[in-house]
């Protein structure tokens, strides 16, 4: 596609980013694009567009040789990775949000991409407005990343900031977000970590070369977060985030997760409120760079989707460079975590899965513990799925603010009733 080629578009889903799509691009003639047809679930919904336009034939956009770019917009990662795969080898260019099916399917994409030599972007799948996968492709493709760290779900982060600074109650702020359409009416993706973990291994992939698979991953949402880690946050001067980490250590080795983390007024991260994204690359070169940006809502989204559409008007491409060539990286399971772990006088949490204690505290109603854990002993840790148990991550916080005490092996830690 040379530059002025004019773009022919197929649409996957007329939501609130579908519509927005369509409105911009018929005000945007100078982009040369153009939706020709587009493939909707329900028939006799009423929509604010021609009638003509629309179609419940998936095959009248993948098979229709005038349209050369797809555009997919829809919820269901299976149908979606049916339409992507289709598209891409009947030869047509691809734009796609769905960050799941992406995650899940990205080395059987890529290999599609190659064979059929189609460009395939999907820089609306993470972190809404912010161009973290454009970066990392372009301004660090020849760059030693130490870190990629990240709040990349703005759903949480307006939730986590209601609840620190409002005192809301997770479910009032819950509530709140889908007011707003800051959450779906059924949040589970984004709350539980689902979410977060998906856009990490997209960044993985493009930060590292690493094509890891989301349950791969260590994920944790805010679900469980008790009003005594508000509190806790309150006392230390923190706020808590949910964040996506991805750190090198040593030469070859990645450290990942998603956690609910403690973050002080030094970080970066400590002012991204609400539905607004943060994203903070360690680099061996540049040192620390810091994008942020609005990562959830219409019009973010619509942003990242439109800059794809344009830059296939000069057939850009992702060369991942990371994957085909350099350095070959791998998770570390045994990676270290500090974390804080809360939990109610029902609880046991066992102590001989940490590699050390730093701190306790019980009490009647709460307790809770601080200490060093391998990410493969927290995944694994039957306590970690109680009720009861919260974990917030401290890895964010430096060593020299916590204060140590000896380590505790062998033993269960459940809270004693004190005086």
């Amino acid at each position: 596609m040379p530059y002025n080629k004019k773009l022919t578009i197929g649409l996957f889903g007329f939501g609130t980013v579908g519509e927005g799509i369509y409105k911009v691009l018929q005000q945007t003639p100078t982009l040369q694009a153009s939706i020709k047809k587009i493939a909707i679930k329900h028939a006799h919904k009423v929509r604010q567009a021609p009638a003509k336009l629309f179609t419940t034939n998936p095959n009248d956009l993948l098979n229709d040789p005038d349209i050369n770019v797809i555009v997919e917009l829809i919820d269901d990662a299976d149908a979606s990775f049916a339409i992507v795969s289709t598209a891409l080898k009947n030869g047509k260019a691809v734009v796609s949000a769905n960050k799941k099916m992406i995650a899940h399917h990205l080395p059987t994409l890529l290999e599609l991409q190659a064979q059929y030599q189609v460009p395939f972007l999907y820089e609306a799948a993470v972190c809404g407005s912010i161009p973290i996968i454009r970066n990392l492709e372009e301004y660090y493709d020849n760059d030693l990343l130490n870190s990629v760290t990240g709040i990349v779900n703005g759903s949480t982060n307006f939730i986590l900031t209601q609840m620190i600074e409002g005192g809301l109650s997770y479910e009032t702020a819950l509530l709140q977000a889908q007011e707003l359409g800051f959450a779906e009416s059924n949040p589970a993706l984004d709350v539980e970590g689902k979410d977060a973990v998906n856009k990490l291994s997209i960044i993985l992939h493009h930060a590292y070369g690493v094509a890891v698979h989301p349950d791969q991953i260590l994920h944790k949402g805010i679900t469980r977060l008790h009003p005594q880690d508000t509190r806790y946050a309150t006392e230390k001067g923190y706020q808590i985030k949910l964040l996506a980490k991805a750190k090198r250590i040593g030469e070859q080795e990645l450290k990942a997760f998603v956690l609910p983390s403690f973050v002080d007024a030094n970080s970066q991260f400590y002012n991204v409120k609400n539905e607004y994204n943060g994203v903070l690359i360690g680099s061996k070169l540049a040192d620390e760079q810091f994008l942020y940006g609005k990562g959830a809502g219409r019009y973010p989204t619509s942003s990242a989707v439109l800059s794809d559409i344009a830059a296939l008007r000069y057939d850009y491409r992702y060369e991942h460079k990371k994957t085909y060539g350099g350095t070959t990286y791998a998770l570390n399971e045994h990676s270290q975590v500090r974390i804080y772990v809360s939990y109610n006088r029902n609880e046991i949490v066992e102590t001989n899965d940490f590699v050390a204690i730093e701190e306790t505290y019980q009490s009647h109603e709460r307790s809770y513990l601080v200490g060093i854990i391998e990410l493969d002993k927290l995944k694994n840790a039957y306590w970690l799925e109680q009720e009861g148990v919260s974990v917030v991550s401290l890895d964010e916080i430096k060593l020299s603010q916590t204060a140590l005490s000896p380590t505790l092996n062998n033993t269960a830690l459940a809270p004693t009733v004190l005086a």
